[in-house]
């Protein structure tokens, strides 16, 4: 784990089920310390997203973690080495009736994260990394 001068947060971390926990406990701590409780909810919400597509887009593999802070406001971010960009599922009216809650098909109703990401932050988008991946990221003002 890494602490920048200015107090941002930056960690490897694995692409596993898991760690999706670890950065939301991880992102409460830093968003607690740097007073902004009335974004915590949602920028946790948006760790959780970000952090699912990362591991879902590369599982077993090192993804990194970064939460950061200027003048306008916080950077959620997180990098994977998956060569795709994420891409929002068409809106549309859901009921209950168009989902199917078989147990084989329970995980298959997920998807929706982007447009969740993109209704909570100020901000998002995908930003390739010279280094190969890309970076998936949302900006909250507090």
């Amino acid at each position: 784990m890494v602490m920048t001068e200015t107090g941002d947060l930056i960690i490897p971390l694995l692409g596993a089920p898991a760690t999706v926990g670890l950065a939301r406990t991880l992102a409460d701590a830093w968003i607690r310390k740097w007073d902004y409780f009335h974004i915590l909810d949602d920028a946790l919400l948006i760790v959780s997203e970000l952090i699912t597509n990362a591991v879902h887009e590369t599982p077993a593999q090192e993804i990194r973690f970064q939460l950061s802070r200027d003048g306008h406001g916080i950077i959620i971010a997180v990098w994977d080495s998956g060569i795709g960009t994420p891409h929002a599922k068409p809106l549309r009216r859901l009921t209950l009736e168009d989902l199917d809650l078989s147990e084989e098909a329970f995980d298959d109703n997920g998807g929706w994260g982007l447009h969740i990401v993109q209704a909570l932050s100020v901000r998002c988008g995908a930003t390739g990394d010279p280094g190969g991946g890309k970076w998936i990221w949302a900006r909250m003002v507090p």
